[in-house]
């Protein structure tokens, strides 16, 4: 038992950290393990951690990482967070304020058997982002729109008409539990990987076609420039601009969620660092498929682990102020559309994306 103990926190380090900020940070928090992910004869806690609010009307910021387990690098950046949330909240009144009028929702490791084993996908062999039930509006790329060929590939979406995985299913229950009845809502997912700049994606990865709030996306995404401008290493754009993919785990979340309730505003976020600057800087990383995701040289993954934290801050305060500044009205709603159309979609005269 010590030996596995031991082996797992030697290759799990993520969760030893994790756990030793539950236990800093208890009095200020909401835990709970809706399941425990199973691995090689072990089980592995899956947490959902809340804090702030508990008022139904108090709007919700989701954050989560880990969904791939080899990008560990997302998981570090969200309990860099953490960390230093939990220790502003023993000295800092304007970050208790304002937790306290939101509700935070963190799952900082969605994946941990992928993680465990280095690997992208789940223990089943199965890319937990390829996962959901929705089936892409046109075609994918091959393979990386998300594949049933066999698990031996990547981006592997598991067996037609199969529940989705345990992890997958487990992030669904908490996001809705926390977005039920919540007015307006944010959710950050953490990953890396993709291109020589951090990207800061919104839906939809199914069409190619304008999501249907993407107006209020366009709003956030001024606030943080206008707020920020020389923080400009994010790409605010929708994710089919680079590639399109089925199963996609936040169309599904989104999809639900206005379903549900159709005149709230959901804006579900995923931040794509930017792996292939690390490489491009230190070709080292070529060598180490771990190298591929993540940085290698200590300063320049505490240079990652602080970088975001501007934007972690501006998640925040954009969550507390949303019902100020999300467009509510016919004329706002249309007035932000068409800005959002003019910047994403130039010369678009089609339709919005449906909810199916």
């Amino acid at each position: 038992m010590i030996q596995r103990i031991s082996r797992i926190k030697a290759a799990l380090p993520e969760l030893t950290e994790l756990e030793s900020l539950l236990e800093e940070g208890k009095q200020y928090m909401r835990i709970r393990v809706p399941a425990h992910i199973q691995h090689q004869g072990e089980h592995l806690p899956f947490y959902v951690l809340e804090m702030g609010s508990n008022s139904p009307n108090a709007p919700v910021l989701s954050l989560v990482g880990g969904v791939h387990g080899v990008e560990r690098i997302g998981t570090q950046v969200i309990l860099a967070f953490m960390k230093s949330l939990i220790r502003r909240l023993h000295w800092d009144p304007v970050v208790r304020d304002q937790l306290e009028n939101i509700r935070l929702l963190i799952i900082p490791l969605v994946n941990p058997g992928g993680m465990l084993d280095n690997s992208r996908c789940n223990p089943s062999g199965i890319d937990l982002m390829r996962n959901a039930p929705v089936e892409a509006e046109g075609k994918t790329p091959w393979l990386v729109g998300g594949q049933r060929i066999s698990s031996s590939l990547p981006w592997y979406r598991g067996a037609a008409g199969q529940p989705m995985q345990p992890e997958s299913q487990a992030l669904s229950d908490a996001v809705h539990h926390a977005l039920k009845g919540q007015k307006f809502c944010i959710s950050l997912d953490c990953h890396s990987g993709f291109g020589t700049r951090d990207r800061m994606w919104f839906p939809y990865a199914k069409s190619t076609a304008p999501w249907p709030d993407i107006g209020a996306a366009h709003v956030l995404t001024e606030l943080f420039e206008h707020s920020f401008p020389h923080h400009d290493q994010y790409l605010f754009e929708p994710q089919a601009h680079s590639y399109t993919t089925n199963g996609d785990l936040w169309d599904y979340l989104y999809d639900d969620y206005k379903a549900q309730q159709p005149d709230g505003c959901f804006i579900p976020m995923t931040l794509e660092m930017g792996s292939w600057l690390w490489v491009k800087k230190n070709p080292r990383h070529l060598f180490r498929y771990h190298g591929l995701f993540n940085p290698i040289l200590p300063h320049r993954h505490q240079r990652i682990l602080r970088r975001h934290l501007v934007l972690f801050d501006f998640l925040m305060a954009a969550t507390r102020t949303m019902p100020d500044w999300a467009p509510a009205t016919a004329n706002e709603k249309g007035l932000a559309l068409e800005a959002a159309l003019g910047r994403w979609y130039p010369g678009y005269d089609g339709k919005l994306t449906s909810i199916v």
